[in-house]
């Protein structure tokens, strides 16, 4: 027993937690099986590893900020026929983050547009990206204040360094000269060295009002679409499916005349 703790406590001290912590039963394990010296360390590491990699991918999880963990299991897709489940098989395969392309998800409000970046977030980190969500109201704000502080560049590397980056709910809010510059900068510098998911209930008709200046939506989108692919999602909210199975919106009864 004392070999057994002097073990226990190397390991607490190489930072070895969860092998200190799985060490005795890992070892009865061994014994009951009759593993080899190396099955044993191999299947003590292992846990260990495992472990090591989930509190990873947890921080990663924390530092992408995700609004919520959405799942594509969630998603109902025979609700919203306009979704191709094969397209979104093809980005959840990732090949457009390597190539450092974009997807653009256009629709009214409430079709699934977040959910299906989010869900993407998500599973990129799960394999091992970073990536970075924000609305485009806090993104804006954010730089904006950045520039006014003279505080721009290191504000602009926390939007340019993960390799995913989603900007989420483009098109509700009107943006000033400085604003629409500022996404530019952003989007030039990302421009062939990271991937955007960008979602927005405006067509790209109506880029150049939402950004004052049709020559810089022209420019913007133009560096968006080079590499990108767009889905226009079409149909009705998923909160009007929800409140219309609780009875909110139920069709009201039909009036009869005498």
């Amino acid at each position: 027993m004392i070999a057994l703790e002097k073990v226990r406590q190397t390991l607490e001290e190489l930072k070895l937690t969860t092998a200190a912590s799985y060490l005795e039963s890992r070892l009865q394990y061994a014994a009951e099986h009759e593993l080899s010296y190396v099955a044993f360390l191999s299947d003590l590491l292992g846990a260990e590893l495992e472990q090591r990699n989930k509190r990873q991918t947890e921080a990663k999880i924390h530092r992408a900020h995700l609004p919520y963990r959405k799942t594509f299991e969630e998603f109902d897709f025979t609700y919203q026929p306009t979704v191709d489940p094969k397209r979104i098989e093809n980005l959840r395969a990732f090949a457009f983050i390597e190539s450092a392309s974009n997807v653009l998800l256009l629709g009214p409000p409430g079709v699934g547009k977040s959910h299906l970046a989010a869900a993407l977030a998500l599973e990129a980190i799960e394999v091992g990206y970073t990536a970075y969500f924000v609305s485009t109201n806090h993104l804006v704000n954010d730089l904006r204040t950045a520039q006014n502080d003279n505080k721009l560049d290191p504000v602009m590397k926390k939007y340019t360094r993960p390799k995913l980056l989603v900007i989420d709910e483009m098109g509700y809010t009107p943006m000033d000269c400085q604003a629409a510059n500022l996404l530019f900068q952003l989007v030039s510098a990302r421009y062939e060295r990271g991937s955007v998911i960008l979602t927005s209930n405006k067509s790209f008709a109506d880029w150049g009002e939402l950004f004052s200046d049709s020559v810089l939506a022209t420019a913007i989108l133009d560096r968006l679409l080079h590499h990108g692919e767009v889905m226009n999602i079409r149909g009705q909210s998923y909160r009007l499916k929800d409140k219309m199975k609780s009875g909110i919106y139920a069709v009201p009864a039909a009036t009869v005349t005498e």
